[in-house]
């Protein structure tokens, strides 16, 4: 699934225009489910790696969890904050801190053809502007 996804997002990314490998993607989410900080079997790490085999930029930012401990286990760095000018945005954990993010907010960290790839669908409907996709 990891791999479908990355796939995906590549191609989103492409057929906006911008150039994969010099693309920024914010991932949004790392531990194992929502709102807990265990990291143990998250799939997240597989996307990211994923995503990395593109020569994409990749930011990973979890409020839950330890990066310490996601780096000694993955061998992958969370991001200490979120940036801007993102040609994607994966919105990967619904940590209770990403549910209520809009679609306002999403544009202000966003490059100018984003996409939002909501994993989950917890933001189905409420995207409209941004290119928007789903699981």
């Amino acid at each position: 699934m990891s791999s479908w996804i990355a796939t995906r997002t590549a191609q989103l990314i492409i057929k906006s225009g911008c150039e994969i490998s010099k693309s920024r993607i914010l991932v949004l989410g790392a531990t194992f489910k929502e709102n807990v900080s265990d990291i143990r079997n998250s799939k997240v790490a597989d996307l990211v790696k994923e995503l990395k085999a593109f020569n994409a930029t990749v930011h990973i930012v979890d409020p839950h969890a330890d990066a310490e401990e996601f780096q000694h286990e993955y061998t992958l760095d969370l991001h200490p904050s979120i940036e801007s000018d993102y040609d994607a945005i994966i919105l990967a954990v619904n940590h209770k801190e990403y549910l209520d993010l809009d679609e306002a907010y999403f544009k202000t960290i966003a490059s100018n053809k984003a996409v939002v790839i909501d994993i989950k669908g917890t933001h189905r409907g409420k995207i409209k502007e941004l290119n928007y996709w789903c699981i």
